[in-house]
């Protein structure tokens, strides 16, 4: 059975799309099942603690955005 010149393309992305998806759903099965979340979150020790953090100073103006270009 010969494919048409016409078709070779289409052909070409059928396999491709059924190639990924076979491939997505293989590691769908293979990933293990994520860690079910805790109701009370914890802070991790790379995070600081709200009373902890210095106040930031913010120079210069503060960004308004240009919402008419023919105004400036």
């Amino acid at each position: 059975m010969k494919v048409r010149e016409a078709n070779r393309n289409l052909l070409l992305l059928g396999s491709f799309t059924l190639l990924s998806v076979a491939a997505a759903g293989v590691v769908a099965l293979l990933d293990p099942a994520p860690a079910p979340a805790n109701a009370a979150p914890q802070a991790t020790a790379n995070q600081a603690s709200a009373h902890r953090q210095a106040p930031v100073r913010i120079v210069g103006t503060p960004f308004v955005p240009n919402t008419n270009p023919r105004q400036r």
